[in-house]
This record gives structure tokens, C-alpha cells and sequence, in this order.
């Protein structure tokens, strides 16, 4: 026990022994000094006192390893690098703080420019409607649609379940933005096929609805295929229930024309299997009536449903891209273009895309040309090239003909025509188009009509170069006058008579006319035979007979 005890005192932690020397040996200094020694004694440590101190210091070193750091005052956090973006940043705060950064390729500058980005797709988004769809298609390719057209593509599938009523926009925005960045519309496709197939599979009504309302919208624009189209309502009506039949009914209304146009087995494949649901009677009263009524607007040829409305029909139909996707597609819905990634060809991106929307915009480099006279003159030496450039393609003389055409044929008389041609300001050597264009309305003619007569005569009474070109065409005529039918060639040669009777062109015309069985056909004879008996009907045998025996005529016209 004795040994235990002995331990146990060994045991016991030096600092309270020390702290009861202390106090001990205080009270005896203060004694001591007030009876023996007038002034203070110095205190003279022991080894326990000192191994006492070693110990306290090193407990006191423990203590500070052990205890944890001091926090750190709160800084802060970037407004840019938080998961959502931050707080909202106004966009001149948002600008002010993108110009005080001299790296454009650094991280912070991109995120900066991410941001406006995805600000700017959303509230232009948020502004489209039926009559600007083209002013927002051009502010959409001002930004950069194919760095952000992740974010393109989720503010249009947000903005459209979000407001169903304007989905017919949203496609025709879609259709437009599809025929310069094919890409963005086939992304759109796979994200859509992808959301309705999960909200299929969930038993999602509502999102099933909007989702293929937005299918139906782009196969009428021409952006998704119909075979997608014939898939969802094969889909939805292999195993009928109320829910499904009001989807295919409200997709049918939507795109019902169209599919009708491209493909009608497909249509009637799909109304017959309506037809059965209806006679099963395996859906509900309601969902039955609206079958009836699909099938009185059907009767109606989908008179209150159109394809696409006037206003949105904004794309030719050669211009558009198809997108053959289906159902079973496992395409990349690259949700990743959603969240913001270091681009570290950033600058070289965007010059790229400067190019791209300098071409689809037609925007010249006028930046740079700023009063300077060296441009200038560059500028003026380009027009001048220009306007030098030849078509060899006669696009230009094919919509030559075609307004020439419609303006006689929207002319009440020929005077009014002739006033109409003459302000079209032709280009010198065009005048050969006008007659060939008379002439050819003319013979299309069911008969002559002397309105293409005092049009041909008013014109070569104006300018000589009209009656040179008559005159031309006369001659190419009776070489080829075999091609014409008896109609046409009737009304040619009565066209001309006109012209000959009213000294418009000259007789001189008739010298290409030899009256000899070797040079002459069966339609050049008629030819011949129609135009003096317009003549003779006109000026009469005796005066006719006297002007081709004038002195003049006589040496151009031969008769073998």
C-alpha cells in the first residue's frame, strides 16, 4: 500500500504542488521580509521549480497545436463563380466590370461575357411575337448563338411550355434560325424528342402536351421530319387511353394539313385507327366527342388550322433543312452547353463567328473606313469592280422577263403599258428582251388581240433601237417559224402585218422572204398567206399592190 501511495504522489500533476509552493513561499517571503530583511529578497528557483516551468510551457505548446485555427474574416463571394450565377448584376455594373479586365481570354472575362449572353438569348426570347420575328432573328445573330446555343435552345423549350399559346412563333423563330445554323434546330429536335419521351414515360400530361404541340408546330415549318410526326401518334394511340387520345387529337389539329400534303396514306392510316377507338368506345364520352370533332375538322380540310399562318411563313421551302430524327434516336442532348466551360480559343472563336454573322447579315467592314480617303478610294475602286462584274447565269434577264410580263398582263390598255415599260429604266442592249417578251405574250394568246399591235408600234415609234429590234425578230421568225404551232403562228404573223401596214418597221424586213418551192415550208407558206391577208384586209389589194412594186421594196423582195 505504502508503494501505491508513493506512486500515486508521483503521479499527481506538478503544477498544483508548484502552485502550493508558490503560495506557501509568498506568505513566508512576506513574513520573513517584514522581520528579518529590510529590503526584498530575490527568488532563487529550484530544479523541481524549473522542471515545473518546462512542463507548463510545453502543455501550452500542445495547447495551441491542439487548438484550431482562428476563422478567417469572411470575404466575399465572386458573384461569377457561385453555382447559379450569383445575385443579379445590373448589366452596366456587368459592362463596367468587363472593361476593367485587360485579358479578353481570361476566365472572369469569359464568364462575364457568358452572362450577358445568356441575358441577352433570354429577354430577346421572352420579346418575340408574330410581327417581329424577323427584327429578333437579327439581334439573335448578333450574339453568339453557336457558343450559346445551349442557352438558345433551353430558353426556347422554357419560354414555349411556359407560354403554349405562342408555340407557332417559337417554331417559325426556330425555322428561320434552322436555315443559317442547321445545328441549333437539330439540337432543339433531340432535346424535344428527349422530353416527351420522359414525360411519356412519367404519365406527364401537361409537359406531353406542349412537347409535341412544339413537334407539330416544326413539322409544319419544315424542320422535323414527318415520319416523327406519324411515330408520336402511332406512340400514343397503340395503346389508347384518354390521356393519350386527347394528345394525338390536340397534335393531329396542329398538324393535320401538313401531313395531309406529304403524306395522306399516312393520315388516313392514323384517322382509321381513330375510327376504331371511336366504335370500341374504350375512351371516355369526352375524350369521344373530341374525336368527332377531329374528324368535322378534317371534313373541312383544316379550314381553322392552318399549317403555317401568312405572317410566320418566313423561309422558302428550298431553303429549309429537314432534320430526319425519330423516336428511337439516342442523340446527345449535350447538356453541357448549358453551364459555362473555359473556352481557351476564345478570341479566335469569336472572330470566327464575326465572319459568320458578317455574311448572313451582309454587313460590310465599315468599321475601320472612318473618313479616311486612302479606304475611301479603296471603297469606290471596289463598287466600280462591282459594277463591272457580267452575269453569265441571265438570272437578271429571266426577272427582266418576269416583270415584263406582269406588267402587261396588269395593263388595262397599251398605253398604260407602254407608260409602265418605258419607266422600268432598261439598260442599253435590253431593249431585244421587251420585243421578245411582246411577242411572245402575243402568241400565247388564245387570238390576236391588237393590244400587242399598238404596243410593238408605240415603241418603235419612240426609239429607233425598238424598231431595229422588230425588225431582227421578224427575220429570226420566219427561220424558225416551223416550230410554231398554227395558233401561235397566226398570231405572229398577224403582229407583225400590224407593224408592216403601219410603217412601224420597214418593208426592207421581207428581203429574209423567197417565194420559191426549194426555200420555203409548209409553215412559212402560212406564215406568208396570213400576213398579206392582214395586209390586203388592212390597206387593200390596190394599195398593197402598188407598195410592193415600189422601186424600193422591189429591190429587197424577190418573187421566184
Amino acid at each position: 500500500n505504502s508503494a501505491c501511495n508513493m506512486a500515486d504522489e508521483e503521479d499527481i500533476p506538478k503544477e498544483d504542488s508548484d502552485a502550493e509552493e508558490s503560495s506557501s513561499s509568498s506568505g513566508n517571503v512576506s513574513s520573513e521580509s517584514e522581520e528579518d530583511v529590510p529590503g526584498p529578497t530575490p527568488h532563487r528557483p529550484s530544479v523541481q521549480q524549473d522542471e515545473s516551468q518546462k512542463h507548463k510551457e510545453s502543455m501550452q505548446e500542445q495547447d495551441t497545436i491542439d487548438e484550431p485555427p482562428a476563422k478567417k474574416a469572411k470575404s466575399e463571394p465572386d458573384p461569377l463563380s457561385t453555382r447559379t450565377g450569383g445575385a443579379y448584376i445590373p448589366p452596366a455594373k456587368l459592362r463596367m466590370m468587363q472593361q476593367q479586365i485587360e485579358d479578353k481570354s481570361s476566365a472572369t472575362y469569359q464568364r462575364i461575357a457568358w452572362e450577358a449572353l445568356k441575358k441577352s438569348i433570354v429577354g430577346l426570347i421572352n420579346k418575340v411575337n408574330t410581327s417581329n420575328v424577323a427584327v429578333i432573328v437579327q439581334e439573335l445573330i448578333q450574339e453568339n448563338i453557336i457558343r450559346g446555343r445551349g442557352l438558345l435552345i433551353r430558353s426556347l423549350l422554357n419560354a414555349q411550355s411556359a407560354s403554349p399559346t405562342f408555340t407557332h412563333v417559337y417554331a417559325g423563330l426556330v425555322a428561320v434560325i434552322n436555315t443559317k445554323f442547321p445545328q441549333n434546330g437539330e439540337l432543339l429536335l433531340r432535346r424535344l424528342i428527349r422530353q416527351f419521351r420522359r414525360a411519356f414515360r412519367r404519365n406527364n400530361k401537361s409537359l406531353c402536351l406542349s412537347s409535341t404541340n412544339f413537334m407539330a408546330h416544326l413539322v409544319n415549318q419544315q424542320v422535323a421530319h414527318e415520319v416523327l410526326a406519324l411515330e408520336v401518334l402511332t406512340l400514343l394511340l397503340e395503346t389508347p387511353t384518354d390521356d393519350s387520345v386527347e394528345i394525338a387529337v390536340a397534335f393531329l389539329k396542329e398538324c393535320g394539313l401538313k401531313l395531309t400534303e406529304v403524306t395522306a396514306r399516312g393520315v388516313h392510316f392514323v384517322f382509321e385507327r381513330m375510327r376504331g377507338i371511336l366504335t370500341d368506345a374504350a375512351v371516355d364520352k369526352r375524350v369521344q366527342y373530341m374525336i368527332d370533332v377531329l374528324f368535322a375538322i378534317r371534313k373541312d380540310k383544316f379550314k381553322d388550322h392552318p399549317s403555317v399562318i401568312p405572317e410566320l411563313d418566313l423561309v422558302e421551302e428550298s431553303e429549309q433543312v429537314t432534320h430526319l430524327l425519330t423516336l428511337e434516336d439516342e442523340g446527345d442532348p449535350e447538356e453541357q452547353l448549358n453551364v459555362f466551360k473555359f473556352d481557351p480559343e476564345y478570341l479566335e472563336n469569336e472572330e470566327k463567328y464575326k465572319t459568320i454573322k458578317a455574311d448572313i447579315l451582309g454587313e460590310g467592314e465599315s468599321e475601320g473606313s472612318s473618313g479616311e480617303e486612302g479606304e475611301t478610294e479603296d471603297e469606290d475602286e471596289d463598287e466600280h469592280q462591282m459594277t463591272e462584274i457580267t452575269d453569265e447565269t441571265q438570272t437578271n434577264i429571266m426577272g427582266l422577263r418576269r416583270t415584263v410580263y406582269l406588267t402587261i398582263m396588269s395593263s388595262v390598255d397599251y398605253e398604260e403599258c407602254a407608260h409602265k415599260m418605258l419607266k422600268m429604266q432598261l439598260k442599253p442592249g435590253q431593249e431585244s428582251e421587251v420585243c421578245f417578251m411582246i411577242m411572245e405574250c402575243c402568241s400565247q394568246e388564245r387570238s390576236f388581240l391588237k393590244f400587242y399591235g399598238l404596243l410593238a408600234e408605240r415603241f418603235c415609234r419612240l426609239d429607233k433601237a425598238y424598231e431595229e429590234q422588230f425588225t431582227a425578230c421578224f427575220r429570226e421568225q420566219y427561220d424558225t417559224i416551223h416550230r410554231l404551232e398554227t395558233n401561235k403562228l397566226r398570231n405572229v404573223a398577224k403582229l407583225f402585218a400590224h407593224l408592216l401596214y403601219t410603217d412601224a418597221i420597214p418593208w426592207i424586213c421581207l428581203v429574209c422572204v423567197h417565194l420559191n418551192e426549194e426555200e420555203t415550208t409548209s409553215s412559212s407558206r402560212i406564215f406568208i398567206k396570213i400576213l398579206f391577208q392582214e395586209i390586203a384586209e388592212f390597206l387593200g389589194l390596190p394599195k398593197l399592190n402598188e407598195r410592193l412594186k415600189d422601186p424600193y421594196v422591189v429591190m429587197f423582195v424577190t418573187l421566184d
